[in-house]
């Protein structure tokens, strides 16, 4: 077991952050970088860094300070369309801490790790007092991606459950306090 060391990206991180961010969109979701879903990956310093509300963790590996891990959250709540607009209503922008990029590099997964973000994430969101929810959306394709969120929150919307879920992903709010 590593003794991986977690906190708050700083610029410094950022390039390590994004190579990660880039590797999952191609090789585990399998979208590729696609301008409209992934600016925040681009920028990250933009999206998480500069507003205050917002943050980026990253998990940094102690043998050679690599990040292998990130975790973001930010104040937009899911946006519609894509998303349908009762989540949209339920979720407004400025009272959701959305959590993204929630991303563990393949050979240091089942170590606890992302557990351990989404709980500082979560502890974020609390001490910023101005979040009355945390909502999330997953792919379920991805190899453990729906089995995570569930042990951890509860769905609110199931695409594939739906007529014209064409994007096929689940929706979840996750407690804050835990």
């Amino acid at each position: 077991m590593h003794n991986y060391s977690i906190r708050a990206a700083s610029p410094d991180d950022l390039d390590g952050a994004r190579a990660l961010m880039l590797d999952t969109v191609y090789h585990d979701l399998g979208t590729g970088y696609v301008p409209r879903w992934h600016a925040d990956i681009i920028d990250p310093a933009a999206a998480y860094l500069a507003p205050p509300r917002h943050t980026l963790l990253v998990a940094l590996d102690p043998r050679d300070d690599a990040v292998v891990a990130t975790a973001a959250l930010d104040s937009r709540g899911p946006a519609h369309p894509p998303n349908p607009r009762h989540l949209a209503e339920r979720y407004p922008s400025g009272e959701t801490a959305q959590l993204r990029r929630v991303y563990v590099r393949p050979e240091h997964r089942r170590r606890g790790l992302a557990r351990r973000l989404v709980e500082e994430l979560l502890a974020f969101a609390s001490a910023d007092g101005g979040y009355r929810a945390v909502y999330l959306h997953t792919d379920p394709e991805v190899s453990g991606a729906e089995g995570f969120w569930r042990s951890l929150g509860k769905v609110v919307h199931d695409e594939r459950e739906h007529s014209g879920g064409a994007n096929g992903v689940v929706h979840f709010e996750i407690p804050m306090e835990r």
